[in-house]
């Protein structure tokens, strides 16, 4: 189907709204919100309906999305949908619109498709749970909202759904709220992220303050004319900005919420790693990337920092993350901490894209990370459920003939993480992000997206050879069988765009939106990578065989992990997160219990007492007064009228 016969088939299809297809958008955003509501308010206690009428929304959603990006994708332009009015307070006008271009067409489809595949996993992987119904129910409501933040035409619509996102998650991450441990993680995800969320808050006040405007036509058009329009704030209003997405993309320091996330189903665990909250954060910056083409810019008490600017930052910290978290991954045992600190990973590597000025290498990576990242998430839960619920890969082996499925699509998915030349399309996101180093003149950061890529290998190959080769280590492991259709079938068809994807031009694609004037690569294709940036493709051709040679050197047959005892107190660091949690517990829960032990001495003493019990009482202490003076007797009344008028004459003769 050509661009023009997609448009007119949509075009067809929505009279409902106008003859205007991209209104067709609000059908892909209402219809998972229209099934939270059915599910939790109407068929939660019928398994089967609670799953059918969930699963036939988003489906639905995606069908739709594939139509809107064969109408517009195709011909590259840009639509907004007809917004209505909601907020007019002063000179702030917000309305609700929905934004369809390149950007928001391919998240749609890679959070409807996730999504689609997650939910279908999940019939299997969650039946017989006594909460089945509330289980689709939030995740209908996942989807909803982080669909919103995609769709969404500003900045204030965007951060409504930003929070929708993250109360969605504290219901998903705590699910199993009967565990302590669960309940602990939600609450954990939920106050981290609002830290991230207040600066992004702050953020938004300051640029509306500035520009005017909130929408992200209008803040474009506005910065595009008049670059200063920030003035000294430029380089704080982006660094606010991007705290949001360091909630939200778990980037350092605010990374210690994603690993707990585990607590949660496995599904979740997919959704979130691969389509929703963890790219809710990258997809912000790349749709607010003008905020960051503008000068760089400090107010007098920061002027000392002189050029550097606030990508210079965010790159800077995407690096430490991604190579941070590769560390962490090398030494855990857990099948879905490896994957949790792998996400975080390469969410760094995204972040740190963005800011060597590669917003289209991030988008591109994000794209492709989400198909296999939900292909190994939804891979260990096939294990983990084989395995009778065991997820220590040290006790695990021997499942590559007992999970034929399972095995070659979890092997398809490392491979597309490791990022294997050719054939997967990890390999074409990630020489983009290189690619993006090298031309932003960052060679250090260049070097460090190597070796992660190098240790990504490392800790992929570790997890592979000794979950699903040598002998099984466990009696669950001895006999542990391939998991029903319901969940090998969505392994089966993620697997397809960990490879597919490889071979289309969504590099290209993704740059021409950012750069109107782009044109594609001489020499593009399957070997394009070696061909435009032979430089690139080949440090990454070689971290990726060094990570392999050291895997299969260190792990291949042995009974346990040789590290601990080559790396000693590094690997039990390693193992331990870096203490990250702990040094947390010790400097912020004493200063959090000082300043509630003070705020609460305030308002005892202050506010209570002077204020409020200090004014009660000295007005009933000057009516105990005024009371002594009504005696009852007609002299002392006469005597006290005489004496305040010989007072008065007095003063006003004074």
């Amino acid at each position: 189907m050509d661009a023009h016969a997609a448009h007119s088939a949509v075009t067809a299809a929505a009279p409902v709204f106008s003859s205007r297809p991209e209104d067709l958008a609000w059908f892909i955003l209402l219809l998972p919100l229209i099934a939270a509501i059915g599910v939790a308010v109407g068929v939660r206690k019928d398994n089967l309906l609670s799953a059918a009428f969930s699963i036939a929304a988003v489906s639905v959603s995606f069908l739709l999305s594939v139509a809107l990006f064969l109408a517009f994708g195709l011909g590259g332009h840009a639509a907004v949908t007809t917004p209505f009015s909601w907020i007019h307070v002063g000179d702030l006008d917000v309305d609700i619109g929905l934004v369809v271009d390149r950007l928001s067409l391919l998240m749609l489809l890679v959070v409807t498709g996730v999504s689609t595949a997650v939910q279908v996993y999940s019939t299997s992987y969650m039946r017989g749970d006594r909460s089945f119904g509330r289980f689709f129910a939030s995740i209908s409501l996942f989807t909803f909202s982080m669909l919103g933040i995609v769709l969404a035409d500003n900045l204030v619509m965007m951060f409504v759904f930003w929070e929708l996102v993250g109360v969605s998650s504290y219901l998903l991450i705590g699910f199993w709220h009967e565990k302590a441990s669960a309940a602990d993680a939600a609450k954990k995800a939920f106050l981290t992220n609002r830290l991230g969320d207040f600066g992004f808050l702050l953020g938004i006040l300051i640029v509306w303050a500035a520009v005017g405007s909130v929408s992200f036509a209008g803040l474009s058009a506005k910065l595009g004319a008049d670059p200063a329009l920030l003035g000294s704030m430029s380089s704080i209003a982006g660094l606010l900005i991007f705290c949001g997405a360091m909630g939200k993309s778990a980037q350092f320091p605010l990374h210690v919420w994603l690993p707990d996330a585990m607590e949660g189903p496995t599904p979740v665990s997919a959704l979130i790693h691969a389509a929703t909250m963890v790219a809710a954060g990258v997809y912000m910056l790349c749709r607010t990337f003008f905020l960051y083409q503008v000068p760089a810019a400090w107010p007098a008490p920061l002027a000392f920092l002189g050029t550097l600017s606030a990508l210079d930052i965010i790159a800077v910290i995407g690096g430490f993350t991604a190579v941070l978290a590769a560390l962490m991954a090398i030494q855990q045992n857990d099948i879905k901490r490896i994957l949790a600190y792998s996400t975080l990973s390469q969410l760094g590597y995204m972040v740190m894209a963005v800011g060597c000025g590669g917003p289209d290498a991030a988008m591109f990576h994000l794209t492709t990370h989400a198909g296999f990242k939900a292909l190994l998430f939804l891979g260990a839960g096939s294990v983990i459920h084989a395995c009778h619920h065991e997820q220590d890969i040290w006790k695990m082996g021997g499942l590559r003939e007992k999970l034929p499925v399972t095995f070659r699509t979890f092997a398809i998915g490392t491979a597309a993480l490791a990022g294997v030349p050719i054939l997967t399309s990890g390999f074409y996101s990630k020489d983009a992000i290189f690619v993006a180093a090298l031309n932003g003149g960052r060679p250090v950061l260049f070097t460090l997206a190597v070796v992660v890529a190098a240790m990504t290998t490392f800790y992929m190959l570790r997890l592979v050879i000794i979950a699903f080769f040598g002998p099984p280590r466990s009696d669950a492991a001895s006999h542990a069988h391939e998991s029903p259709f319901a969940m090998t079938w969505p392994l089966i068809v993620l697997a397809v765009p960990s490879i597919a994807i490889a071979w289309l031009p969504l590099g290209d694609f993704l740059s021409g939106h950012f750069d109107p004037h782009f044109h594609a690569h001489e020499g593009g294709g399957i070997f394009g990578p070696f061909n435009h940036a032979p430089l690139a493709a080949t440090f990454g051709f070689g971290a990726l065989l060094f990570g392999a040679a050291a895997a299969f050197g260190l792990y291949w047959g042995a009974p346990k992990d040789p590290l601990p005892g080559m790396l000693g107190a590094l690997a039990r660091a390693m193992k331990d997160r870096f203490y990250f949690d702990e040094i947390y517990e010790a400097l912020f829960v004493p200063a959090h219990d000082l300043a509630a032990q003070l705020a609460s001495w305030v308002d005892r003493w202050v506010f209570s007492g002077l204020i409020v019990r200090g004014v009660h009482g000295t007005t009933e202490l000057v009516g105990r007064g005024l009371r002594l003076a009504q005696t009852g007797n007609i002299q002392t009344y006469t005597f006290m009228f005489t004496a305040g008028v010989a007072l008065v004459v007095w003063l006003a003769m004074k």
